[in-house]
């Protein structure tokens, strides 16, 4: 009887999830065997690892690794850390409450190239904010704040507009906590850092892991901040796979392609475990 409705449940799904995993298969598959040197675009196919080895082979790949990484997982920690006390906050309904959610969210609704290009008028050399600072008098000429090496707008463009999905994620979860268990925990001396910590926190995990993952990978393989605020002696992974395909090597990018997808797995993984550990070692304590 179960497996009859197993095999309901699967017919049901086929239709619409069938033909997701039958695309997206389709995307894995071209793009593990192109960096193989199969479906070659201009000539013969050949099984050969010599495009691994010259992405390998190169100091460029691992700088685009490493700063792909870096943007990753800072914006995706910054956005969840300062959306966990913000949904807490509006946890319970309050006057003006509604219009304060609707503000916060409001950056969901702005393209990422627009928010990047707005961005880019407030930092320029001879933007917003340094022709405003200079006719206070904080200082007498522009200061060059746009394409930072450290990536600080990019990080900034990227909490911005991460932050109201997160929130989006967590308010949900942590509204659909009782408050009976908030005061039994109040009740037994339990203060507000011991409930979040060892109530709040473990209750709501499964939303902050998603959070944290979707964040992680849209920010790990983002093109549009990057390419507009981003610091101009760095290629991200996205900008490098770009790079490749521009120049018609279609092979070195689909094998960027694909290290962008293993990194998001692992990521997946790496912050799933992180947190289960962190939370529900606490927990236990």
């Amino acid at each position: 009887m179960k497996a009859l409705n197993y095999l309901r449940i699967i017919i049901l799904l086929l239709p619409g999830f069938g033909l997701i995993l039958f695309f997206l298969g389709m995307i894995l598959y071209v793009a593990i065997f192109q960096s193989f040197g199969l479906f070659n675009l201009s000539g013969e196919d050949n099984f050969t690892l010599q495009y691994w080895e010259k992405l390998f082979n190169r100091k460029v790949f691992y700088r685009s690794v490493n700063y792909s990484l870096y943007v990753g997982v800072i914006s995706s920690v910054i956005s969840v850390a300062l959306a966990y006390p913000i949904a807490l906050w509006l946890r319970k309904p309050f006057y003006g409450s509604i219009i304060i959610n609707s503000i916060l969210k409001a950056p969901l609704l702005v393209h990422g190239l627009v928010a990047a290009f707005l961005f880019v008028n407030l930092v320029a050399y001879h933007g917003i904010i340094n022709q405003m600072f200079i006719s206070i008098g904080l200082w007498d000429e522009p200061i060059r704040m746009q394409n930072d090496k450290n990536a600080i707008g990019v990080l900034i463009l990227q909490v911005w507009k991460n932050l109201p999905f997160a929130l989006l994620i967590l308010l949900g979860s942590i509204q659909s906590i009782g408050d009976d268990i908030i005061n039994a925990a109040r009740d037994l001396g339990a203060n507000s850092f011991d409930r979040l910590r060892k109530i709040i926190a473990p209750l709501t995990l499964s939303s902050m892991q998603a959070a944290l993952i979707i964040i992680f990978i849209g920010a790990l393989a983002d093109f549009s901040f990057q390419s507009i605020a981003g610091p101009t002696n760095k290629y991200s992974l996205s900008q490098l796979m770009l790079y490749y395909k521009n120049n018609g090597r279609w092979h070195e990018a689909a094998g960027v392609g694909v290290t962008i997808m293993i990194i998001s797995f692992i990521g997946a993984i790496v912050i799933s475990y992180l947190t289960k550990i962190i939370f529900f070692q606490r927990r236990t304590e």
